[in-house]
Parts: C-alpha cells; structure tokens; sequence
C-alpha cells in the first residue's frame, strides 16, 4: 500500500513523500539526487523492490525539489541532512523505527553526512561522489568564480534547457564540505554499504574506492556495465540492496534479542 505524506521541517516547509507500507516497524528512507525527485525511476525501483521484500519505504523529495515547498538552492547539503531528520522524527513519534537511510547521487553524499551527524543502524550509498568539487569548471564555465565574486551567482543549465542558478553562498558551502571528515565522523557502529557502477562517467568509480578506505564499517560493492543510474542493472542494484538492507535487520533482532 503507498500513501502521499507529507512532513514538516523545522522551516515550515512540508516535505512530499510517498510512504510504502508492509506493516513493518522499520522504515528504510530513499533519497534521491541532484535535479531528481522522489518519483526518479531509480528511487522507485527501489522502493518497490524494499516493499516487495515486506520492508517498509519511505521516499520523498527534498526542499525545493519535486512536490516539496521550499527554494531549490544548487548544494543545501545540511538542509537537506535536516530534512532527513524531520523525516526520521516523523516516524520516531509514531513508533516506527528508521533503521536505515539510502541515497542515489548527490543522496549518496546526504545520507552519508546525516550518518556523520546523527545514530542511524546502516546506510547505503549509491555513486555518491567523495570529490565534491570536480566539474565545477564544465558546469559553470571557465573562471566561474570570478563571475560570481562579481555577481554574487552564476547561472546553469540542466540537459533539458532549464536554468537554475547557484549563489556565491551555495557554492561556498559546497566547496566547504569535505567527504574525507565526514566519513571519519561517522560511528563505527554504522555499517555503511556503497554501491557504484564500474561504468559510471559521471561519478567515476574511484570516488567509491575512496569511501572504501575512510569508512570504518564498510562494504564496496562495484556493479559491472553498470552506468550511473544503473540504467541495464536494476535488477542487481535492487537484489543487492535488499541483501543489504535484510542483512542489517537481522543483525539488529539478534542484537535486541
């Protein structure tokens, strides 16, 4: 069964979310990407592919992204880390159990710094880039920074012809992230699987191998072919994140046991 939530933050802004429901007290929370949504075919795959497992899914859509409210800014990384926690005081209130997080792209970075921040049991991590700033100079243009230290904002646009526009603030905060800390940050009680393409071009797979050596209770799992949105390897993607996910849970009984 899916239900349409939505959630406030501590803004006011209320989060959409789409709530797959098996009657399970734990909910997995899936996270989507950069310029996605909730309803990216990736996200809902593997919502359906949790679901189908009779583990309850939660997927929404960031501030200012698909039908949330709020101002699309190009990085909100912490404010979108604080959506999460809305999220997972949501559920908290109602006795459910968020036991773990997952994020596709630029989620992959999100869940991770929530992880960073906040207790969660387990996180996935899919083609998450560990190098925050590269292709800043394809995306903005040559001596980018100079024209927004000029403008204070530099305007780009998606592959569709839509123009978004990133501030001098945006990109500072951006730049100011660095994946290294916030992977050390995170408590070795977390586990923390990180799955990538090995034909990804836009994340290369030497950003997840990066994460293989910071993290401290991590798994890489490298899926062959596959692209950045696992466009031919679904199917894989979901099986092994589902093995993952059942994995944690289990571990988590034994532990209440």
């Amino acid at each position: 069964m899916q239900q349409n939530i939505k959630i406030e933050n501590k803004h006011g802004e209320k989060l959409a979310g789409v709530l797959h429901e098996t009657g399970s007290n734990e909910i997995v929370i899936v996270c989507h990407g950069f310029l996605c949504s909730k309803d990216k075919p990736i996200i809902m795959n593997l919502a359906v592919a949790l679901e189908n497992a009779r583990i309850s899914v939660f997927r929404f859509d960031f501030t200012g992204n698909g039908e949330s409210e709020g101002s699309f800014q190009l990085a909100n990384y912490y404010r979108e880390t604080e959506d999460i926690r809305a999220v997972t005081e949501y559920f908290g209130s109602l006795n459910r159990k968020v036991t773990a997080i997952l994020g596709h792209s630029k989620g992959g970075n999100i869940v991770l710094l929530y992880a960073s921040i906040y207790d969660i049991d387990a996180v996935v991590n899919v083609s998450g880039p560990y190098y925050l700033d590269k292709g800043f100079d394809e995306r903005f243009g040559e001596n980018f920074m100079e024209r927004i230290e000029t403008d204070g904002f530099v305007d780009f646009t998606n592959k569709v012809g839509k123009i978004y526009r990133a501030t001098k603030e945006s990109l500072v905060e951006l730049r100011n992230i660095k994946m290294r800390d916030t992977c050390l940050s995170i408590d070795k009680r977390c586990r923390v699987l990180t799955i990538h393409g090995a034909s990804d071009t836009v994340v290369q797979l030497e950003d997840a191998r990066e994460f293989d050596k910071v993290i401290q209770n991590h798994t890489l799992h490298v899926i062959k072919g596959a692209n950045h949105g696992f466009t031919k390897h679904q199917a894989e993607l979901a099986s092994t994140v589902v093995s993952y996910i059942k994995g944690c849970l289990q571990l988590r009984e034994k532990a209440i046991v």
